[in-house]
């Protein structure tokens, strides 16, 4: 069982000193640098009042199980069960080789060790393809560890602090002492003999025949799910057996965790198959060569001074999809697209002695990546971690950071203004200044991964997945202070307050942030989210009238009332409060500072960024290439009629919009206004570009005013620029706005524009000759047909200048804090 209300109830109680909780490979078994540390600890003199509890799946590691049931000072737990969660939330020090869960975050008295699992060959972290996305656990134990293992110095710098972006965000130590279970490859005579033994025991006819150990790694774009690959690799073993023969060498598979059922579950593979209860430093203790791919078990093998032999035969596909930090030409030993090759080099060697040819890079080799793998990593580590004898062992801080450490939540990352702006100060902000990393919860349709994958390479992802862990009482009482505006429970009540500094934590670790920004500014749980955020100056955005958008209908309701008033109640402990406008920012001060006793000077501006480039090289896409978001690309069997029309037809003249169909819009005003203009002008078109609640209700106003050959509506479009760009000039008929980036990238197409008239746009564009009319149908209608008779000219933006000073104003407003000290901080 795991929920949060379990998670919560263990969490309230004390931690329990002197318990060391073991994970390695989310439970498949006693294994890797965990096990290793298990073991030097059970044997230490002076660890002997620690207890220790193994996290295993079910029916997983027997042996082990079976070894150690009579020895009350061990435990054993099922992985996600409710004795899980509470060892989890109660033990002293916690020892995970990869990740704990989503739902995990260190409380304060735990203690942290993540050893990984190895040296990479593959990029890891940022440095692989969607590496934000697939690391994001990763990087959120690492925040949150005391300690970190390192192999050697290319793991601490290579792939902790550059491929995972720790620097300055990790607080703990990296312990760079060696792996703690290359420990178990320096071997006695008795213990290489029990070692082949055991694997006797398990099935395999050894006798006295030379161990050649297969390990290739798993495939696929994704840990998750790997690919089935077992039966090319059981082939690829069984044809090297054939071609060694089979009185020197046998050839043994071992999978890595991720392949390891997939494979166990066939019968006929058990004979080569080792088992996962078998370490595996263990058995590259006895073997004589290691034949792998990309695995990062030959890191391992390095210290033995044994051969190496490298079969990659999808090597160059591997390297467009995941990419090595090493070429091929550069390893310490050779590389093959054949097992035939492999098989006539094994034959080669005599006793696992190195060849000449290798003999010199496998020793740089060594000294680089495994120069600390002497036998004693582990008694090192403890000696750091449970002994605190940091400074006789060398360890490495990631934490000095000169760059100001900046946190912004995004909103949704849906297709939207707020996403586009934000995007775009991504791009454009001064990132040797600021170390920015960026927070929203984990995408989980295609519109939010598209826009993920936007986020500037530079930026730290955070992704919020799993709920907040806290009862059910505590979790109504957070509901109920939000409803009626109650804006001090989250800090005033110590269990309400507790659980957001948890929350905090489970998100963010130990990570520290100067400032942290509300960027989208519309959820209550956000704004008092980043209100935790220990030491940190606060600031949320506004992105419009938010006086306006409480009334704001959406599907008959004014659904968001709630929701906006709970964040006005919060405004007070902001540092600032940021409009996208200097106007909008007088309407946002003029409406809300009284009402919710903000200061006054607490408001200031910056005007939303935009990406010039982008807009124009989308903007030369074929509209016949575009797709709407949700259908398949041949689902309209061809373009639409309005495309067809648009990009055939040059008689035809077009109106176009984009933006949310919604109540404040106003598109319906749009709609009835072009009805005027087509009276006059048959060849007027109108073309309304996205989506929203009121999609239907302008359908039947089309169809009442019988415009269905004139007036479209089209989308939502990843890419709507090829359209824009393809029309003829820009409508907006919005009730309010605050700045609307449309008339941005509008302005960067270079279209003429027509707007009503609302507060905030007369300062919506820099130079601006926007057509301004006044807000109704038959002024809307005269603008269009002023364009229509040439009086209206094409606007025109420089982008560049524009971001540099929408830049500078950013900067200015999260760097320039008031006297006023938000009462949450630490």
């Amino acid at each position: 069982m795991w929920s949060a209300e379990l998670h919560a109830l263990w969490r309230r109680a004390p931690v329990r000193r002197g318990t060391v909780l073991y994970e390695s490979f989310a439970g498949n078994g006693a294994l890797c640098n965990p096990e290793a540390l298990f073991r030097e600890l059970l044997d230490a003199p002076d660890m002997a009042d620690l207890r220790h509890i193994w996290v295993l799946k079910s029916r997983r590691s027997p042996a082990f199980r079976s070894e150690f049931a009579n020895n009350p000072r061990v435990s054993f737990v099922r992985y996600k069960s409710s004795g899980y969660v509470r060892a989890l939330a109660t033990s002293e020090y916690l020892i995970n080789n990869a990740t704990f869960p989503p739902e995990f975050g260190k409380r304060r008295g735990q203690v942290y060790v993540n050893t990984w699992h190895g040296t990479p060959l593959k990029r890891m972290g940022y440095d692989m393809p969607d590496g934000a996305m697939e690391s994001a656990n990763t990087l959120r134990n690492f925040v949150s560890a005391d300690f970190l293992l390192s192999q050697n110095s290319f793991m601490t710098h290579q792939i902790f602090e550059t491929a995972y972006k720790l620097r300055g965000a990790f607080r703990g130590l990296v312990i760079e002492q060696g792996a703690p279970r290359v420990d178990r490859q320096y071997m006695a005579d008795e213990q290489v003999g029990a070692a082949r033994a055991r694997l006797e025991a398990e099935g395999i006819p050894l006798g006295e025949r030379e161990i050649v150990l297969y390990a290739p790694t798993w495939k696929g774009q994704s840990f998750a799910a790997p690919i089935d690959d077992a039966e090319e690799i059981v082939a690829a073993a069984g044809e090297l057996q054939r071609l060694l023969g089979d009185d020197r060498f046998i050839v043994l598979l071992k999978t890595h965790q991720v392949v390891h059922a997939l494979a166990a579950a066939n019968a006929d593979y058990r004979r080569i198959l080792v088992s996962n209860d078998i370490p595996t430093n263990t058995l590259l203790g006895i073997t004589s060569i290691l034949v792998t791919d990309y695995s990062s078990i030959f890191f391992d093998f390095l210290s033995t001074g044994r051969p190496i032999v490298f079969y990659a035969p999808d090597a160059a596909d591997y390297s467009v999809s995941r990419g090595t930090y090493f070429t091929s030409d550069e390893l310490p030993g050779p590389v093959f697209g054949t097992v035939e090759q492999v098989a006539e080099t094994v034959r080669s060697f005599s006793g696992g002695t190195p060849t000449a040819a290798y003999d010199s890079r496998r020793a740089d080799w060594r000294r680089r990546f495994a120069g600390r793998d002497d036998g004693n990593a582990s008694r090192r580590v403890i000696d750091v971690v449970f002994r605190g004898h940091s400074g006789t062992h060398g360890t490495v801080s990631l934490a000095e950071q000169p760059r100001t450490a900046l946190l912004l939540h995004l909103g949704s990352m849906n297709s939207n203004g707020i996403t586009t702006s934000a995007l775009n100060l991504l791009r454009s902000i001064d990132h040797d200044a600021f170390d920015v990393s960026v927070v929203f919860t984990r995408p989980s349709n295609g519109q939010q991964r598209a826009n993920q994958s936007r986020v500037d390479p530079r930026v730290r992802q955070f992704h919020r997945a799993g709920g907040m862990n806290g009862s059910a009482v505590t979790h109504l009482r957070r509901r109920l202070a939000e409803w009626f505006g109650r804006r001090d429970v989250h800090r005033l009540s110590a269990g309400q307050r507790r659980m957001w500094d948890d929350e905090w934590r489970r998100c963010f670790g130990a990570a520290p942030f100067e400032a942290v920004v509300d960027f989208d500014g519309y959820g209550p749980f956000w704004a008092t989210m980043l209100l935790h955020a220990p030491g940190a100056r606060h600031y949320i955005w506004l992105h419009n009238n938010l006086s306006a958008e409480t009334h704001r209908i959406i599907r008959g309701r004014e659904r968001i009332r709630h929701s906006l008033q709970a964040v006005f109640a919060l405004y007070h402990e902001f540092d600032a409060l940021v409009s996208v406008s200097p106007a909008l920012n007088e309407i946002n001060r003029n409406g809300l500072s009284v009402a919710y006793g903000v200061d006054p000077s607490a408001f200031a501006s910056a005007r939303n960024l935009v990406d010039g480039s982008h807009v124009l090289d989308a903007a030369r896409v074929p509209i016949g290439q575009l797709t709407e978001l949700g259908h398949a690309p041949e689902s309209h069997h061809g373009m639409p009629p309005w495309a067809a029309e648009m990009t055939a037809d040059s008689s035809t003249v077009w109106f176009i919009t984009l933006g949310r169909f919604s109540t404040e819009k106003n598109q319906s005003r749009l709609i009835r206004a072009f009805a005027q203009v087509h009276r006059e002008h048959s060849e007027s078109r109108l073309l309304l570009v996205g989506y929203g609640p009121v999609r239907s209700e302008l359908e039947r106003l089309i169809r009442h005013l019988d415009l269905e050959s004139s007036a479209f509506l089209a989308g939502p479009y990843e890419n709507p620029f090829p359209i824009l760009a393809a029309a003829d000039c820009f409508v907006l008929s919005s009730d309010y706005e605050g700045q609307p980036m449309v008339i941005l990238e509008a302005a960067i197409v270079g279209l003429p524009i027509v707007s009503v008239n609302f507060a905030t746009i007369r300062d919506a564009l820099p130079e601006s000759t926007i057509r301004i009319v006044d807000q109704d149908d038959d002024s809307l209608a005269g603008g269009m047909l002023a364009f229509l008779r040439g009086e209206v000219p094409p606007q025109r933006l420089d982008a560049e200048r524009y971001n540099r000073a929408a830049t500078g104003e950013f900067v200015t407003a999260i760097t320039t804090v008031g006297a006023r000290s938000s009462p949450t901080r630490s």
